[in-house]
């Protein structure tokens, strides 16, 4: 007789004059001797095979009508088996019979897994008929009979000692099945028989078409290298691939632990797969906020110094103009030096974004204001962008720092105008979201109600490698002396401050986005009020404390060129000495400009012992830093107001009236 293969290729056609190509699968080899001899008397071509790699082996260039498929077996089970047969495309046509001794233990839902029967195991006259009958039935294409329930249960008797260890079977396969780590075992050539949930997940690959493939192939060059070292170097000894130095593996980095084990003869490799990613982002989160926070330390501490010298400056240039007017000798120069200051001052503020806790006047305002307010003046100056607006209706309330949001934005609308040479389009958009705490875990802030705003440029983008670095400071793309690298690293530490999100996504040739999230606040907004243009003088007392000589000169002359009495302390200690005398005898100063840093006894130690002697004085504080948790505090404790160096006359003379005149 001859075998042949359709030539519709829709598989292979029974016929009773062609020899009927078999595979039986069991790990018994009395079993695999008795349905061998059997069928091969009745004219079957037939093969075993001991367990299902061997049989998948042997069906790379074997391809049988039908095969027979014991369900408990080592390695690759047999319910396991039929499942990686039923993904072969080239087996769609071949038949499946389960035969197995369990089928009379309990409940076989064969046609679950792609069997298309299953017999019970009995004694061998009975098996043979069922076998044969079977075959038959499948030949003449009368499978009613087959899959509607298990063949040859009946007659038998469930054992005690099977029905527990089926059931200890199914506890342990329920354990593993439930483990947050992957679970893989392999043979000692490393061919993956077993995968638990967590590991298929992992893995990224179904079940049928990860069982019998090799565990090195997972992944690339360089990581197969070292894990096939890793198996090589085994011996009976546990290796392990370390959280420290994780391996690659479908996207995501993992830890291993390789365990060899042996039962009997019988021996395996165990692998635990460890998704340590998360850990992982977290960790470069953290180093990022501590490197942010080392670099804000040091920034704010130069800044502070900066803006005491800007103070110095700025002041003595505020004292000559108060003599001169536009036209007479030096005037133009004076403005130009006031220009220059507050450029410094500019400078200073992208410094002092870096320090912790760098906002200064938290208010309630409508993001879409700031965006088109800032957006309208970039365009102004950037006539060849054009600027696409997009704003959500009835956007949520934020409660941040006007001119830090504002200083933000307008690092981003530089940032992308840099990014398009030859000028294109900035693309702007504000919504309303709600994060998850899947999305925030990463950035360390809370879950809930957040506004977004948007900024898409069609510029060249980033690769990976300058995307993971944009927000570093002093790091930037740009020729030397082109840029400091502190727009963006400014706009990160601005956003951070404000308990918000700032991330970035990039393509090579394809553009970037820069999201900003800001937390939503309860709070109603509130219209700024205008303030007056001119210096407003006053002649009450004011008692003025610095430690720096050059700043308590040029102070007590702005304050005398604005009619008040001036009284100088040079340090908190000299302070709290004054206003004790003066309490016990003229009374205390009508207000008491304290600077925030200095030695011996900082501002609020000193705040706190002078609202101690009179609990009714008026405190202004003044510090070369922006406002941070420290100075919110002070000012939560009463104190009136604050002012940030340098500042000018105009500046100066109006906080003053505004203390002095809120009752």
């Amino acid at each position: 007789m001859i075998y042949k293969e359709n030539i519709s290729g829709q598989g292979f056609q029974w016929n009773d004059s062609i020899m009927k190509k078999l595979l039986v699968v069991d790990n018994n080899k009395v079993m695999l001797k008795f349905m061998h001899g059997m069928l091969s008397k009745k004219g079957y071509q037939v093969k075993t095979a001991e367990e299902g790699l061997a049989a998948l082996d042997i069906l790379k260039t074997y391809i049988p009508e039908v095969i027979f498929v014991d369900l408990v077996m080592p390695n690759i089970s047999g319910d396991k088996l039929c499942r990686v047969i039923r993904s072969m495309p080239e087996l769609n046509d071949t038949r499946l019979i389960i035969l197995s001794a369990i089928a009379a233990e309990q409940k076989v839902d064969f046609a679950e897994f792609g069997a298309d029967a299953c017999i019970a195991k009995g004694p061998f006259d009975k098996m043979t008929k069922l076998v044969l009958d079977a075959l038959d039935q499948l030949a003449q294409d009368k499978t009613s009979d087959l899959t509607e329930k298990v063949i040859g249960h009946k007659g038998l008797h469930q054992r005690e000692i099977t029905k527990e260890l089926l059931s200890s079977k199914r506890h342990f396969e329920a354990i593993l099945g439930n483990m947050s780590e992957g679970i893989l075992e392999l043979t000692p050539d490393a061919k993956i028989v077993y995968a638990n949930t967590a590991a298929i997940s992992l893995i990224g690959t179904p079940e049928e078409k990860l069982l019998a493939t090799h565990f090195i192939d997972l992944f690339n060059e360089t990581h197969s290298r070292r894990i096939a070292n890793l198996l090589k170097a085994l011996d009976g000894v546990p290796q392990t691939i370390s959280e420290d130095s994780p391996v690659a593996l479908n996207g995501k980095q993992v830890s291993l632990s390789i365990l060899p084990v042996k039962r009997d003869e019988h021996r395996s490799i165990i692998i635990i797969l460890k998704d340590i990613s998360e850990r992982k982002r977290m960790e470069v989160q953290l180093r990022q906020v501590q490197k942010m926070e080392a670099l804000g330390t040091l920034a704010g501490g130069i800044a502070h110094d900066f803006n005491n010298l800007l103070m110095g400056i700025q002041g003595n240039a505020s004292l000559m103009l108060l003599k001169l007017y536009p036209g007479l000798l030096h005037y133009e120069r004076l403005k130009n030096i006031e220009q220059y200051v507050q450029s410094g001052a500019d400078l200073t503020k992208q410094l002092l974004s870096f320090a912790r806790g760098g906002k200064y006047e938290d208010k309630p305002v409508d993001l879409n204001n700031l965006v088109k307010k800032s957006s309208e003046m970039f365009g102004r100056t950037k006539k060849e962008i054009t600027i696409h607006p997009k704003y959500q209706e009835d956007i949520w309330t934020v409660e941040v720092d006007r001119g830090q949001i504002e200083q933000a934005l307008l690092n981003l609308y530089i940032n992308a105008w840099q990014a398009m040479p030859e000028g294109r389009e900035i693309y702007l958009k504000t919504e309303n979201v709600v994060l998850d705490i899947n999305y925030v875990k990463p950035y360390g802030v809370r879950p809930g109600n957040y506004v977004k705003a948007s900024v898409t440029d069609t510029g060249v983008g980033m690769d990976d490698i300058t995307a993971q670095r944009i927000f570093d400071p002093f790091f930037t793309t740009k020729e030397l002396g082109r840029g400091t690298g502190l727009g963006l690293a400014s706009a990160y530490s601005i956003i951070r401050n404000h308990e918000g999100i700032i991330n970035v996504y990039s393509e090579k040739g394809k553009g970037t986005t820069f999201n900003i999230y800001l937390p939503v606040s309860e709070k109603e907004i509130t219209e700024n009020k205008e303030l007056h243009e001119e210096s407003i003088k006053g002649s009450e007392t004011v008692l003025l404390v610095d430690d720096e000589e050059m700043i308590i000169d040029v102070g007590a002359n702005m304050l005398k060129a604005l009619g008040y009495k001036v009284i100088v302390a040079t340090g908190g200690k000299k302070a709290v000495e004054i206003i004790e005398k003066m309490e016990n005898s003229t009374g205390v100063p009508d207000l008491i400009i304290l600077d925030m840093v200095m030695p011996e006894m900082g501002g609020g130690e000193t705040y706190d012992l002078l609202k101690a002697i009179n609990p009714n004085i008026k405190v202004l504080l003044s510090s070369g830093y922006s406002m941070n948790g420290q100075m919110k505090d002070i000012l939560k404790r009463g104190c009136n107001g604050f002012i940030q160096k340098p500042f000018s006359m105009i500046e100066l003379s109006k906080i003053i009236r505004q203390i002095l005149e809120t009752t």
